[in-house]
């Protein structure tokens, strides 16, 4: 609700300053080109969107999901020690992990609600020092392949668009790190 304010406050204010310096007409065609731009950046990102999302159900069904959560145990369990013995709740973080290694946010989330969702039947109504783990990790992703962004550059008219990787891969190492921390003292400090 106070997003939608704050947006339509903006708007408002942009098409009252655009009336007031007599630039009215020149704020209606940015909001045409703008509204047209938008339209195109969604119809390229939903492509790649729905080949990575093919990609994680073909993994699924092909069972490389479930070796990529063995291949992940070793990382994953003294992350979630409370649910290192569930498969269901490890199988849906892995799945979280693998969507954000490939840089589909969009992917991510879903897959991070399911295994939020498989956290919280045990403690409800509190979130467990586990729980809050998944989502600063989930918040902070590493991402190998950041597909999102390079979507995005691409759309924009980059001729290079994974030419970030290295600081992506930096600067999300560097937050899951900083993240992983943080979570572990607090969990500590607040017992």
């Amino acid at each position: 609700m106070a997003m939608s304010l704050i947006w339509t406050g903006m708007v408002v204010a942009a098409l009252l300053c655009g009336l007031a310096t007599g630039h009215g007409e020149a704020v209606a065609s940015a909001a045409m080109e703008g509204a047209a731009a938008g339209v195109s950046l969604c119809l390229s990102m939903a492509g790649v969107l729905c080949l990575w999302m093919g990609v994680m159900e073909v993994m699924r069904r092909s069972g490389l999901s479930e070796k990529l959560t063995r291949l992940l145990k070793p990382i994953l369990r003294p992350l979630y020690p409370d649910f290192a013995g569930d498969p269901k709740v490890m199988d849906a973080i892995s799945a979280n992990v693998s969507a954000n290694l490939l840089g589909l946010g969009n992917a991510a989330t879903p897959l991070g609600i399911e295994a939020a969702r498989r956290m919280s039947r045990r403690t409800p109504g509190s979130a467990s020092n586990s729980l809050c783990m998944l989502v600063v990790c989930n918040t902070a992703s590493i991402q190998l392949l950041p597909t999102t962004v390079a979507s995005v550059r691409m759309a924009a008219g980059c001729s290079a668009p994974f030419d970030i990787l290295p600081a992506v891969w930096l600067a999300s190492g560097i937050s899951v790190t900083v993240g992983i921390l943080a979570a572990k003292l607090f969990g500590k400090l607040w017992r």
